[in-house]
């Protein structure tokens, strides 16, 4: 189910405890599902470009997904959309993720995203952007990949916390650095038994010259 694998490489930097502080504040004001969530049903359509695909979807935490549609390339698109909807709302504690690793900051710069937070030992270079105790920017690189997430905009849950309803993935070439993709996500919730579900998902998605726009929509949910 996971998008990508966090691995641990040894690092030379030392803890910052300001950076540890920083990030495990931001973390904490992030929505994620409960220990106790084990996972949801829904009906589910996706439309692109004048035509609509009707099935299901089945999320049973940790680890299974299970989207059925007719259309089967469409259906292995669907099911890592979902998939990365579930990483990342999936309960984890801070020592499990971002926190196992070295945290540093970089130089105060002025950035309007905020301050610089660079994670050493993780595989992927992974590097944000912090400010008002939120992830603002993400920067990361699988192999030959790099990519940006921008968070452009959240709801606040009823507890305090955040939920991103909008952002854009910027995809950049490795020889160049030019970039080769563009993906804009906005996020529409369900709330089923004070539990924020998927509702709608949006992308717009720019490559090769051309935009595609697909919507993901979930409905009758059922919790597991």
């Amino acid at each position: 189910m996971q998008t990508y694998q966090q691995t641990s490489e040894p690092v030379a930097a030392a803890d910052d405890p300001a950076a540890r502080e920083l990030l495990r504040r931001a973390f904490g004001s992030t929505y994620r599902w409960s220990a106790a969530f084990k996972g949801f049903s829904a009906r589910l359509r996706v439309e692109e470009a004048g035509r609509a695909v009707e099935g299901t979807v089945d999320v049973r935490l940790p680890e299974s997904i299970t989207v059925s549609l007719a259309d089967p390339e469409l259906q292995k698109w669907t099911e890592g959309q979902v998939g990365m909807m579930a990483v990342h709302r999936g309960h984890r504690t801070f020592e499990e993720a971002d926190g196992r690793h070295t945290l540093t900051l970089a130089e105060e710069d002025g950035h309007p995203l905020g301050r610089l937070l660079q994670i050493h030992g993780d595989g992927m270079n992974s590097r944000y952007r912090v400010a008002g105790d939120r992830i603002r920017q993400i920067n990361r690189s699988m192999g030959p990949v790099r990519f940006t997430i921008n968070v452009e905009d959240a709801l606040t849950t009823p507890d305090g916390r955040h939920l991103t309803t909008r952002y854009t993935v910027y995809y950049f070439h490795p020889t160049d650095g030019s970039i080769k993709q563009v993906d804009s996500i906005t996020d529409h919730h369900a709330v089923v038994d004070g539990v924020h579900l998927p509702g709608t998902r949006r992308i717009i998605n720019a490559e090769n010259g051309d935009v595609r726009v697909r919507m993901l929509v979930f409905s009758d949910h059922k919790l597991a």
